[in-house]
């Protein structure tokens, strides 16, 4: 008997699944960032209301918080293998994650300059990521990396201001400010996704 022969993908459609799964692991990593700057600017708030209650209760929520959010980034990374993922930073996110939660929990109720020193690395860590974004999204000549870059670059220097003021109700209006610009950047960043995506395959499939 003839063996039955499935339809071969055209080359258009083996172009537009690579971008797809680069679409939609982006849209994850930018609501993933909304929920960082989130959790910032509601922490900025409590401790810029309660700067001596919250040292102690944000220091094990911040704890938790690192862990948990280490851990599911650990395990998302060798689930979708992002070592193949041109935006995935998810092991470095993970492990760093991880290492601050812990230091969090051993700190427990000294964690009056640690904590302002974890946030503020953090942060640090934070604008990293993103300055790494804008690269690759330049190299790749995609125009949003210029925002992508402003953002990361003020909360890059409000991460070092955190790591080195000891004033709580500064720390806290710093925290707020770095929650909101980072809110504002990611949501225009997910904006542009799906023009960024429609650029990527229209251009692929011309050639």
């Amino acid at each position: 008997m003839p063996e039955s022969k499935e339809p071969k993908a055209s080359k258009t459609e083996i172009i537009k699944r690579p971008v797809e799964q680069i679409g939609d692991n982006v849209k994850k990593a930018a609501w993933s960032s909304v929920i960082e700057s989130l959790a910032i600017l509601i922490l900025g708030i409590l401790f810029t209301v309660w700067p001596d209650q919250m040292k102690t209760i944000v220091a094990y929520a911040v704890g938790t918080f690192f862990v948990l959010k280490g851990g599911y980034q650990i395990i998302n990374y060798f689930i979708e293998k992002g070592q193949k993922d041109f935006f995935n930073n998810n092991l470095l996110i993970g492990v760093i994650s991880v290492l601050l939660g812990i230091a969090a929990f051993i700190a427990g109720g000294d964690i009056a300059n640690i904590f302002r020193i974890v946030v503020g690395i953090f942060m640090v860590y934070e604008a990293l990521a993103r300055i790494n974004t804008a690269i690759k999204l330049s190299a790749v000549g995609i125009g949003i990396w210029k925002y992508v870059l402003i953002i990361a670059l003020v909360i890059l220097v409000l991460g070092i201001f955190v790591t080195f003021n000891d004033v709580a109700t500064v720390i806290g209006w710093t925290m707020i400010i770095a929650g909101i610009v980072g809110i504002l950047g990611d949501i225009v960043f997910i904006q542009q996704v799906n023009q960024v995506i429609d650029k990527i395959t229209g251009n692929n499939t011309k050639k």
